[in-house]
């Protein structure tokens, strides 16, 4: 990187050059030098013609200095199923060109050999995108003397389509992966230590950091974890599931369903390439509608068990050390479940019966208990803790406890067994004003993390953020940065936080 009052313009990666702009670090009372942004460099050659359902291949390169003012197209999506808590953002996304990524780096970081934070975005492995304001790393990078990157990766159909006689499966996934390994072969250009890599996300993105952490092709890469409400209590998704949901994508496409798995899949492979990207988008969105319900997260194309990246499911390679001696920051926000449920018209008609029908199709794990009704009695002992809640508020704790918040105790319980404890975290902020319809939601912790207020203009999780909301994001900013810095989230002017050792009294730290 170019030293003195250029310092941010141009840097030399392996396919070329790039020039970034100084950014602006938002919100949390940041004093610190400034950062540069390079947006929207291309990791992977754009996924279009025979490359469509293909894994990642190097892009090509450029010749000259690449513009890397801002940010790449968005991969091809719909929209999010969160916008009713998120709030609504036009969505540009275009399929040529969309494997792209994103760093920021504090002024002076060449040569510096700084630590790296990668994080991906969450969406349901179906919407989002690294490159969107409400990711943009400039503050956290400021906050920890850190180089921050953001990454796109293939959604829905596109990333998680499964033909097996193909070889099509876990592309999304394989792009995760080839961001990992671009940030081990270029970082150092941007004044990072590829030696130390901290791979992070929330939601999908945190599923995809664990996975990657323990992956045998990618493990070696990562030194520190960031998950944040990380959907641990989603079953691992089987082939044969896997297969029937491409089965059920293709009849909606008119293709033949029946070729998944057999000697016509390559000839409906070749279908597939040639349709416009709009097309699979709708068939996937009638999918995704059929199959939608009050309680449940899971979309109808994710990460398949199987392969180099994951092998077996994440929490159970925690289980069995694949994690090594890798630094782990995990937690959750306290009402994860009210973004599926609370704006959905049917929960409020639920009674008790559906939602043990629900827990005992959706939590059969949690919920088996020989030949007692697991389920039931752990409904009843809800209610008698919330006697005013509706069965679809039960529903919401319930399902926060299931999906989410249960798989956090147990990966910091197994972390601290195998002698590197966890730092444990639950983010309790709610809007202000709020009823207790949403309270603390699920993503309502990304803007303090990021402290890009002013790219939620309309969010109800988000609220009006005062005087106090800035102190939290500065406070919860900053102990993330310096996790991703030093391994602990600790230092001047931050609480004192300590890793999670069980027993009686685990430690937790509580935001907001």
């Amino acid at each position: 990187m170019a030293a003195g009052r250029a310092w941010w313009r141009t840097v030399e990666t392996e396919r070329g050059r790039v020039c970034g702009e100084p950014a602006p670090v938002g919100e949390g009372g940041v004093d610190a030098p400034p950062v540069a942004a390079f947006r929207g460099i291309p990791y992977a050659a754009s996924p279009v013609g025979a490359l469509r359902f293909a894994p990642p291949r190097p892009h090509e390169g450029w010749s000259g200095v690449r513009d890397a003012a801002r940010p790449g197209p968005a991969v091809p999506q719909g929209p999010s199923r969160l916008e009713c808590v998120m709030g609504r953002r036009a969505v540009d996304w275009r399929e040529d060109g969309c494997l792209t990524l994103n760093v920021w780096s504090p002024a002076g970081a060449a040569g510096a050999g700084r630590p790296v934070l990668v994080w991906f975005h969450g969406g349901g492995f179906s919407s989002g995108s690294g490159g969107w304001d409400w990711y943009d790393g400039a503050r956290l990078a400021a906050l920890g003397d850190v180089v921050v990157v953001t990454a796109n990766y293939r959604l829905g159909p596109l990333g998680y389509l499964y033909l097996p006689e193909s070889g099509v499966g876990n592309l999304g996934l394989r792009d995760q992966a080839a961001v990992l390994r671009w940030v081990r072969d270029n970082i150092a250009a941007f004044g990072g230590d590829p030696a130390c890599i901290t791979v992070g996300g929330q939601s999908a993105g945190a599923y995809a950091a664990l996975a990657l952490a323990v992956a045998p092709e990618t493990r070696g890469l990562v030194r520190r974890v960031i998950a944040q409400s990380g959907p641990w209590g989603l079953p691992p998704q089987e082939p044969d599931a896997a297969a029937g949901s491409a089965t059920a994508f293709l009849d909606l496409l008119g293709l033949p369903g029946k070729a998944v798995g057999g000697a016509r899949e390559a000839e409906v492979l070749r279908e597939l390439r040639a349709l416009p990207a709009e097309r699979l988008l709708a068939a996937y969105a009638r999918l995704s509608a059929d199959r939608a319900r009050p309680g449940r997260v899971a979309p109808p194309m994710y990460p398949v068990l199987g392969g180099a990246l994951l092998p077996t499911a994440p929490r159970q390679a925690v289980a069995e050390g694949a994690l090594g001696d890798a630094g782990l920051l995990i937690g959750t926000v306290r009402d994860e479940m009210t973004a599926f449920v609370a704006f959905d018209e049917r929960a409020r008609a639920f009674t008790r019966d559906d939602v043990l029908r629900i827990m005992r199709e959706d939590a059969r794990d949690t919920f088996r208990d020989g030949d007692r009704d697991a389920a039931a009695c752990a409904y009843d002992d809800l209610a008698r803790l919330r006697p005013d809640a509706s069965p679809a508020g039960l529903l919401t704790e319930a399902a926060t406890g299931w999906l989410f918040r249960d798989g956090v105790t147990r990966i910091a319980e197994q972390r601290a067994a195998q002698g590197t404890p966890a730092y444990v975290y639950r983010f309790d902020r709610a809007p202000d004003g709020d009823d207790g319809t949403l309270g603390a939601t699920h993503c309502a912790e990304l803007p303090f993390l990021f402290g890009t207020f002013d790219a939620y203009p309309d969010s109800p999780m988000l609220g009006r953020p005062g005087t106090d909301a800035r102190r939290l994001a500065r406070a919860f900013g900053g102990a993330f940065a310096a996790f991703a810095a030093t391994g602990t989230p600790n230092g001047p002017g931050l609480a004192d936080w300590r890793p999670y050792c069980g027993g009686p009294a685990p430690e937790v730290m509580y935001f907001g």
